[in-house]
């Protein structure tokens, strides 16, 4: 029966640099990228945003953090244009921020 010693028989070839540089581009390869939205975008996602405030509405919005997309739902509290951001309640009461230029789409909930 043949044993196969699987990554061991590997591991003496690698030299730490190459461990390291391989594992920045292995980190570098799963970054995302946000994508630029256009101003008819722009104008229905504050639409929506709009109709929620006046009518008391969850909203599902997604944005981009950290190099990853994210998920918030919750009701917008304030529009704070001065800082640039939207101020929202999720479900526990806490309240989040949201930049406007991290947005990427806003939905009812």
């Amino acid at each position: 029966m043949i044993r196969d010693r699987g990554n061991i028989k590997w591991q003496g070839m690698f030299l730490p640099e190459h461990v390291k540089l391989l594992r920045e581009y292995d980190r570098e390869s799963k970054k995302k990228v946000k994508p630029e939205l256009d101003e008819q975008q722009l104008e229905l996602m504050q639409e929506i945003i709009c109709d929620a405030m006046e009518y008391n509405l969850n909203l599902c919005f997604t944005y981009f953090y950290n190099d990853d997309f994210r998920l918030m739902i919750g009701k917008v509290q304030y529009v704070d244009l001065y800082r640039g951001e939207l101020r929202v309640m999720d479900k526990h009461n806490e309240v989040h921020r949201l930049r406007f230029m991290d947005l990427l789409d806003v939905k009812i909930y």
